[in-house]
């Protein structure tokens, strides 16, 4: 049986998210589907309803310097190992560790902290930049 619901957008205003592991409890999907001996889990958080193209990266940082980038996209990224530090221009600190999500939303600068040191994957709606490609 599939229920209708209003869901907000995650990438609805400009600004960095940082949803960690935990945040949210799973759907049983024994329950979704009917089907009791099911074991698993599943959830939807809908980022954008744009229909563009999506690219996976792999991303890591070591501790050395601040630097800022303007994300015009929407990307996604997932830590996978240490922890990444991320400010905003307000100055509003963020830190993701393993299995925390951050989301950077269209017209938002970020400014990765000299003190990260970790790794990540990301999923971004915007092309490949030919410099990271392999």
């Amino acid at each position: 049986m599939t229920q209708k619901t209003e869901a907000k957008l995650l990438t609805e205003k400009p600004g960095i998210q940082l949803i960690k592991a935990g945040t949210y409890k799973l759907k049983e999907l024994s329950e979704l589907r009917g089907t009791p001996e099911l074991k698993g889990q599943i959830l939807d958080l809908p980022l954008t309803d744009n229909k563009e193209v999506l690219t996976l990266g792999y991303f890591a940082l070591q501790p050395s310097v601040d630097y800022s980038a303007e994300f015009d996209f929407t990307e996604v990224k997932i830590v996978t190992k240490g922890k990444i530090v991320v400010r905003d221009v307000e100055d509003n600190k963020y830190t993701a560790e393993v299995g925390d999500v951050l989301i950077f939303s269209p017209k938002t600068t970020v400014i990765f902290d000299g003190e990260s040191d970790g790794e990540v994957v990301y999923f971004k709606n915007a092309g490949a930049n030919p410099l990271y490609l392999p």
